[in-house]
């Protein structure tokens, strides 16, 4: 790791140094950053998982992005997603890099202490996976059917894990194995582990697969443990994943400061997606040690799409991780918020059916990231919701979720 680092060292700085550089030269000082519209606080603490996905908000920092909005981000690495959400909750962080599902779970009070929240923005769309064991894989079991048929064939207890209970990956988790017959609640042991610890959980045979974000699906096959079964974007096309979360306490003490930071992490994202080049250098900036600490061949070839499953097959997808996509990927969607909730009154997380689109409203917040938007000349979306088909050709558009999180077949009831 030292080597890597050393060797990497010169190159990184000349392009930070230029990074800024480019940041400095491209300020677009407004009203935002000055006068009654300053940033409360000029000192932002964002908590960050060692994924790739957490990248926005390390180059947001990295570039200097921050800087032009009035703000200094300071990233900081955590451990786990339980971990983020305390710190969150008890103010030690001031937002994070975090699981959709995780922040409407804090504002429900499932899965931990009951806090109001915030999603200031989405951060990308798509970039997971589903991995399954090397040796489940050698058995037949290479994708959700065949699955579905060495489990049935090979009675044992079967052990998948998930990121955090209330989060994007066990809900990934739990569609993709329903989509194929299997209950996980009757089906399946289902653990979690923080995704930093998937591969080394594998590796000594704790678990038959598990869901989590980039790099660790690559890093997997990397290591010869486990093969790919399906990405997140297989699931779902253009799914959210991370937002930029907070509690509703810090937003309505720190408006400015809440509308700086979705500017500067919305640049950052609209950085990333803009060249290849850009992608290549945001590799070899998060693969460091301080942030995701691994090689930049598990990061730089899923974010080009380019694809693996383990076995041989190799393939090119063009909806990789995105983290901007013409604005298309940050905008808060309601019914995106709306679509967790559905699945966790599916699985019993929630045991009725709580106002969708009123808790929704809560959490979002649409009007901060319009006016972060209008700055950055960024458009948006005509409605708060948008339509998309799932793996199972259901359609999902925010507009009767009572009806669809009650439409499944298999869920937490028939799990009995």
């Amino acid at each position: 790791m030292c080597e890597r680092e050393g060797l990497m060292s010169h190159p990184r700085r000349q392009f930070i140094k230029g990074s800024a550089a480019l940041a400095a030269g491209s300020a677009l000082t407004g009203a935002w950053a000055a006068g009654s519209d300053a940033p409360e606080k000029k000192e932002v603490r964002i908590g960050f998982i060692p994924l790739t996905d957490c990248a926005s908000v390390v180059m947001a920092s990295v570039m200097k992005f921050d800087e032009k909005y009035g703000i200094k981000i300071i990233p900081t690495k955590e451990a786990s997603w339980a971990g983020v959400r305390d710190k969150l909750v008890n103010g030690e962080l001031d937002m994070a890099h975090v699981l959709y599902g995780l922040v409407y779970g804090v504002h429900l009070g499932i899965g931990g202490p009951k806090k109001d929240m915030a999603v200031l923005m989405t951060l990308n769309n798509n970039g997971q996976a589903i991995t399954l064991s090397k040796k489940l894989a050698d058995k037949g079991a290479v994708d959700a059917a065949s699955l579905s048929k060495a489990m049935a064939a090979e009675k044992r207890d079967y052990t998948f894990a998930q990121t955090f209970p209330t989060g994007t990956h066990a809900m990934w988790l739990y569609y993709w194995l329903a989509s194929a017959g299997v209950n996980p609640m009757k089906d399946a042991k289902v653990i979690t582990v923080p995704p930093p610890q998937m591969v080394a959980n594998m590796r000594v045979g704790n678990m038959d697969g598990f869901c989590v974000g980039e790099p660790w699906n690559h890093r997997a096959i990397l290591d010869g443990i486990g093969i790919t079964a399906v990405t997140t974007q297989d699931i779902w096309k253009d799914h959210p994943e991370k937002v930029l979360g907070s509690t509703a306490d810090f937003v309505k003490a720190h408006p400015n400061t809440a509308r700086a930071a979705i500017m500067a992490v919305m640049e950052a994202g609209r950085w990333i997606d803009a060249s290849l080049n850009n992608k290549m250098k945001m590799a070899e900036v998060i693969a460091e040690k301080s942030y995701v600490n691994t090689s930049v061949d598990a990061i730089n070839q899923r974010i080009l799409g380019r694809h693996q499953n383990g076995l041989g097959r190799t393939w090119d997808d063009p909806n990789y991780m995105k983290f901007f996509n013409d604005g298309a990927v940050t905008y808060p969607y309601l019914s995106d918020g709306m679509w967790f909730l559905t699945q966790h009154k599916r699985w019993g997380l929630v045991k009725s059916h709580p106002d969708y689109l009123a808790v929704a409203r809560q959490i979002n917040q649409t009007e901060l990231y319009k006016q972060a938007a209008a700055q950055l000349k960024v458009s948006v979306p005509k409605s708060e919701l948008r339509a998309s088909k799932l793996i199972d050709g259901v359609v999902w558009d925010g507009k009767d979720p009572v009806k669809y999180a009650d439409s499944f077949k298999i869920n937490a009831v028939t799990a009995g």
